[in-house]
Parts: structure tokens; sequence; C-alpha cells
């Protein structure tokens, strides 16, 4: 994911994508006890009646706009965590940049980040993250008439990336100088007009782009890179309540194939090892 400097931040729902309005994603339910901001199990939130999702659009699967609503993986698991605490969740859009540092955790924008986010230990620095709850790759997507096959065969040529994500981390560290993007539309459109020859970025990302027929007929992997990351929610040090919120609503919905039909419909085909990665350190 990115960092947007500069930008307004907008809170978005599941209902309508107009900016500056609070909206809420509705799969969830309840009001949070009549407008306390303790909602089930102790967990205290920043907003009566929600939990606030810090968030960065778009992240196709993981959360993006579709026909006017906030969805995705991302958006659909934490609504579990909602239902459990009684409340709905409501969709903050940031810079990425602020996930990094745990700045709109900190200063009581929102009580949880889900952005489709790699756990490091340099983040662990300042959040605290969830158990793991997806494994990623990342993933070389070039043009069919490129010629380019694999990883090694990028050096030399003009290779894109989405700025600030671990896939622009792992092209620099390979020794290649990736043309930073905003958004992971950015790159798909950079890779689409020639302005890169190919594109290193996370493979659910490709999946989807991949799910469009102009895409496949034009695009391919190249190669599909185990970095070893996992993706994980991050809330504020020290917020032991909701962190076991979160945990239980993933370990829940892994046991009585929630997460499975969720994968499904976002994701693609069922992977076995996305559900059973081993807990946050």
């Amino acid at each position: 994911m990115k960092t947007t400097f500069g930008r307004r931040t907008r809170v978005l729902a599941a209902t309508t994508a107009t900016a500056g309005l609070v909206l809420v994603a509705g799969c969830s339910s309840g009001d949070g006890g009549s407008g306390t901001k303790t909602a089930a199990g102790g967990v205290e939130l920043v907003k009566a009646g929600r939990l606030t999702t810090c968030t960065h659009l778009p992240y196709p699967p993981f959360q993006s706009e579709i026909d006017g609503k906030v969805q995705g993986f991302d958006v659909s698991l934490i609504d579990l965590v909602a239902d459990d605490l009684g409340v709905k969740q409501a969709i903050l859009d940031t810079p990425f940049e602020n996930f990094k540092t745990g700045a709109f955790l900190n200063s009581g924008e929102c009580d949880l980040a889900a952005a489709g986010m790699t756990i490091t230990a340099e983040r662990k620095k300042n959040v605290d993250f969830s158990d793991p709850y997806f494994e990623a790759t990342q993933a070389v997507l070039v043009d069919k008439k490129s010629g380019i096959s694999s990883f090694a065969d990028l050096k030399g040529k003009k290779v894109g990336a989405q700025a600030q994500t671990t896939g622009e981390d792992y092209a620099k560290s390979k020794g290649l100088d990736p043309v930073s993007f905003e958004s992971s539309d950015a790159v798909i459109n950079g890779l689409r007009t020639g302005q890169v020859q190919a594109v290193v970025i996370d493979y659910p990302v490709v999946q989807g782009w991949l799910k469009d027929k102009a895409n496949a007929d034009a695009f391919r992997v190249a190669e599909q890179i185990n970095t070893g990351e996992q993706y994980g929610f991050t809330v504020k040090k020290g917020n032991t309540k909701l962190l076991a919120a979160i945990n239980k609503a993933l370990a829940e919905a892994k046991a009585d194939g929630t997460y499975k039909k969720l994968y499904e419909k976002w994701i693609g085909p069922y992977d076995e090892s996305a559900a059973s990665p081993s807990p946050a350190a």
C-alpha cells in the first residue's frame, strides 16, 4: 500500500461514496449500547456505536469502492468483529503512512487499521498486530509481448510498484529502482500505458486484475515470489481488549467455514495455508 501526503481523509461506508459523510458497513448490527463508547467485552471505542476502521482505498480485493459501497475481504472480516461487539463498522480512508506510524490510532481517529498490511518488525514498534489472517506473496506482472519470464529478467527494465509497499521494498532490496505509483489502480495503468514494462505487487491484487478479460488477454504473471509475508490488522499499542476481539473473530471464522467462504468470494480458489499461519509474535 502507499502514502498520499496532503490528501484529505474521507469517511466511507458500504452505502455511499460521498466524501465527508460518516458511512457504515452494512453487514453488522446494533447500536453499541445506546450511545456508550463501551462495546461488548468492555472494548472501548473512539465513537459510540461504531467500530471505526482506517483503511486506504483502493486496494482490491481487500478494500475498494464497488457500486458505491466499500467492500472487500478486509471489510468483511472486520464486519465479523463489529457484529461480535454489537456495533457497525465505519470506514475512514486515510494515507497509508498512518498505518505504519499508528498516527490515526494514537490520535483517536480510528479503533483499528485494516489495509492488506504486512506484519513487519519495524511496524510492530508503533502498533500491535492481530494474529495473521492472510499469507501473501509478491507477483511480477508483465505484458505478454514483453519477453520477460522471471524476476531476474527485470534488471535494466522499467519496473513499477506501489509506493510504501513491501513490493516496492522487495524490488529495491534486489537492486531495482522501481517507479513509485500512488495506488494499485495507478500501477496497472502504468503497465497498461507503457510507462513501465513490469510491476511487482502483492499477488492477490494481481489475481483481482486478471479477473478482467482485457487484463487477462494483455498481461501474465512472469513469476510469483514467496517472500514469507503475512497480513495483520492493527490497533493502538496496548489495546488488548480490541486485539483479543479481533483474534477471536478470526479464529471463529476459520473454524466455522466463514473465512473460507469470504476467501473464495474475494480472493479466489481457497488456499488452506492462508487460514493457518502461525500466530503473530
